[in-house]
């Protein structure tokens, strides 16, 4: 079969790789659409430590069942579907009390890291196991279902938080994540605030959903917060993007006894306000991938509720995939996301 294959760092090379074999437990997908993750575009340099070549990556796809091992029940030849990025034990602790994205030696699809390696999507064909398998609406294109894991990561990250109808919230980062956590927390019934330093990038914020939005390199963000919460603060903020500076921001605009989600995470450590954090009782949350939203996600796509064709930059052909890796890697202005068709 052909993939896209991370040889070595920042160098691609489409070519032909033995096609896996599904065991017992997992089936083939044909994979039909493939979305390049702003983690992989960050994970190609070797920054992140999680991309180790030789590796495909890919884990935002959508594809059609051609072969199942013999333990698996449910499906069958020709079922159109999508698959979560996380692949756990059903028997893990964790997953047992409900936290499977938290389980003890999980994988994550087209990752390559000290601990495991899992070739992913990038690819004709993908072997899934058959428990994080989501079957496709009819009405749901395989592009839009290669964009329900980033939808599902920003749905955690809003479950977690605790959100309720009227609350102020502000999201910083308007990338892929952080549109979609805009839109959810607009559905949700929030008041919603969106900061970014690119003007670009916050009209689609407005577009998403946000009733303001503010510019990081000439806005007071928390002053103006202030000003548009009785001076008290926001109730929520989102970060989304995962660096000293934005998560430091968020802390400032938030009010006492506020909730700061954490979902971004560029940096491995950053500097942390802790006695203003302390002094506040301001509760900080990580939000890990995804934890049993694909269902909600799919529903909402299918009704419309979520909109993901907006965020859809370019489809292109896997063979191509190193050009857009490329071009995303130098933020080309105007590309959001881009799906592969093998």
């Amino acid at each position: 079969m052909k993939a896209l294959v991370l040889e070595d760092y920042n160098r691609f090379v489409y070519k032909d790789v033995v096609k896996p074999v599904a065991n017992d437990d997992e089936v083939l997908v044909e994979v039909k659409a493939v979305g390049i993750c702003g983690s992989d575009v960050h994970g190609m340099d070797g920054s992140t430590g999680r991309r180790i070549p030789p590796i495909i990556m890919g884990h935002e796809a959508s594809g059609v069942i051609v072969e199942t091992g013999k333990n698996v029940t449910g499906w069958k030849i020709g079922d159109r579907v999508t698959f979560d990025s996380t692949i756990y034990k059903l028997n893990d602790w964790y997953t047992l009390k409900g936290h499977y994205n938290l389980s003890d030696n999980r994988m994550v699809l087209g990752v390559s890291c000290n601990d495991f390696k899992r070739d992913g999507a990038f690819a004709q064909f993908v072997t899934i196991p058959g428990h994080i398998l989501y079957r496709i609406p009819e009405n749901i294109f395989f592009e839009q279902a290669a964009m329900v894991e980033p939808v599902a990561v920003a749905l955690h990250a809003v479950n977690l938080s605790g959100v309720k109808i009227n609350d102020t919230a502000v999201v910083f980062g308007s990338g892929m994540i952080g549109l979609f956590i805009i839109q959810l927390l607009k559905l949700a019934g929030c008041n919603v605030i969106a900061v970014d330093m690119l003007q670009e990038k916050l009209v689609m914020a407005k577009n998403a959903g946000a009733s303001v939005i503010l510019n990081a390199q000439t806005d007071d963000v928390p002053g103006e917060i202030k000003k548009l919460t009785q001076n008290r603060g926001a109730d929520f903020a989102f970060e989304a993007v995962g660096i000293t500076p934005t998560i430091k921001s968020a802390i400032e605009s938030l009010r006492k006894g506020a909730t700061l989600v954490l979902v971004g995470n560029l940096s491995p450590t950053i500097e942390f306000p802790l006695q203003k954090v302390v002094t506040q009782e301001i509760t900080v949350k990580g939000s890990c991938a995804i934890n049993g939203e694909y269902p909600a996600v799919l529903d909402l796509i299918s009704k419309g509720k979520i909109n993901v064709d907006d965020m859809i930059s370019a489809v292109a052909p896997l063979s191509e995939g190193a050009l857009y890796f490329d071009k995303l890697y130098k933020k080309e202005p105007g590309l959001l996301k881009v799906i592969l068709k093998p």
